[in-house]
């Protein structure tokens, strides 16, 4: 995404590309990463969280090298399909294997790293821009595409070294294994038992007096879309709607339109080609330093507070950008200084806003609040509203900036973004502290709590027997 912000420039140069093929080719990779993220959820379930991430890291790399290769706008189509689909994959695996891997105490810190990564990785791709724009015009958007085979490479032999999800061990029955890898993860060998305790209690295992005496067939993710869609509990269907609606603001409240156009936008504000490459790098790098503020304090203050204020202040800079660009737009005769600074300024606030909340706590949170059986597939249908809504952003912002012009498109997102703000305050339930266990059970209504509550009470009394 990052290297694409920049490469489009060149490319556009190069292969004489229309306004159209642009927008087509800088938001294609979330439309072809539908497959990616529809398929993730049930490969995981199938092959693990962990040989699930080598697999992504795979289709990265082939489609690197297709697109760095790439002799025509054809066979650039075709390594944005093949690096759609490794994109569906590690936005639906990272963060759920995290959470299943990470004790309470630290999940919100730890979950958020695969956006604080992503981040990085836009930002490494401003700065390869940068670096390779001096290049013969043929070799340098090559290099920018080409390069991102290298971390690839990385992910799939590093995530070798880690352990599996003890979560989807239990699921196959293999709970000596889930038992150590929880020992390892946890802060206390009594936490861990409580862990294993949970998640055995959730997955159907069944024990008298300490002896297993029952485990659950081998699950491979059979049966969930019929939970989920066709006959979804009360719970499931609060969860499902949690999960698309946090989705769904996350990427329609414009941030895709900022960080694939920025250049377009620091143009229209007056930059030459050079310094608007230079002022995406800035962006690029506020995005990244921000995000680290959610990391720190997510388990400290909560999801909720967090998520509030980064959308109030969303709201506030989507509007000054929005005015800025029109005062910009309508002035023909010089140039505006306090309305360039002010654009500059929204630009700026808008992605640091929107990474100490907005960005990291989205991953976070569906990865917590689904229920075991439905984790890897609930958490695959959030990716594919992600993605969805993220195609339709990208695609049709120069479109829409021609229909209502620039400013009046970023007017819209900030009205996306008020309502986004009134849902996640009557809807969205803090989880910061919960296990994965518990987080499931805010969604619970009063007649399904107290049918739980009766379930663990009969439970207990044949223990007790």
């Amino acid at each position: 995404i990052g290297v694409m912000s920049g490469a489009i420039i060149f490319i556009k140069k190069d292969l004489k590309i229309t306004d159209v093929q642009v927008e087509i080719i800088a938001g294609i990779l979330n439309v072809f990463s539908l497959i990616g993220a529809l398929a993730a959820g049930r490969t995981s379930d199938w092959i693990g969280r962990r040989y699930t991430i080598v697999l992504a890291g795979a289709i990265f790399f082939v489609g690197a090298v297709v697109m760095g290769l790439a002799p025509s706008y054809a066979w650039l189509m075709v390594g944005r399909f093949v690096a759609g689909v490794g994109v569906g994959y590690a936005l639906m695996i990272a963060p759920v294997y995290t959470a299943e891997l990470a004790p309470a105490s630290t999940r919100g810190f730890l979950t958020s790293f695969p956006e604080v990564f992503i981040n990085a990785g836009i930002l490494f791709g401003y700065v390869s821009n940068y670096a390779f724009a001096k290049l013969p015009l043929r070799v340098g958007w090559r290099l920018m595409l080409g390069v991102g085979a290298l971390p690839s490479v990385l992910i799939a032999l590093g995530v070798l070294a880690m352990p599996e999800s003890p979560r989807w061990l239990v699921m196959q029955g293999r709970l000596d294994d889930a038992k150590r890898v929880l020992e390892r993860t946890s802060d206390t060998r009594e936490e861990a038992e409580v862990r294993l305790a949970d998640i055995k209690a959730v997955a159907g295992v069944v024990e008298e007096g300490g002896v297993v005496v029952s485990v659950p067939k081998k699950h491979h993710g059979e049966g969930v879309w019929m939970e989920l869609f066709i006959r979804p509990a009360p719970h499931v269907r609060r969860i499902l709607l949690a999960a698309v609606g946090i989705h769904f603001f996350q990427q329609a409240s414009g941030i895709d339109s900022v960080v694939l156009y920025s250049p377009r936008v620091f143009d229209k504000a007056g930059f030459s080609k050079s310094a608007s490459l230079l002022a995406t790098v800035a962006v690029g790098f506020t995005k990244t330093t921000f995000i680290l503020v959610a990391t720190f304090t997510l388990d400290r203050f909560g999801r909720r507070p967090l998520l509030l204020t980064s959308y109030a202040a969303m709201i506030l800079t989507l509007c000054g950008l929005g005015w800025s660009l029109t005062v910009i737009g309508n002035h023909h005769s010089g140039r505006v200084e306090w309305a360039v600074g002010l654009a500059v300024a929204s630009i700026l606030g808008y992605v640091a806003t929107f990474s100490i909340g907005a960005g990291p706590i989205t991953w976070v949170y569906t990865s917590e609040i689904f229920p075991l059986r439905l984790r890897a597939q609930g958490a695959s249908i959030g990716v594919v509203v992600n993605r969805v809504t993220s195609g339709a952003i990208s695609m049709s912002f120069l479109s829409l900036s021609k229909a209502v012009t620039i400013g009046g498109a970023f007017f819209i997102y900030a009205g996306v973004a008020v309502a986004a703000w009134v849902f996640f305050c009557t809807y969205l339930p803090e989880t910061k502290g919960k296990t994965l266990e518990q987080a499931e059970k805010l969604f619970h209504g009063k007649e399904e709590a107290a049918a739980a509550g009766e379930v663990q009470l009969q439970e207990h009394g044949k223990d007790g027997a």
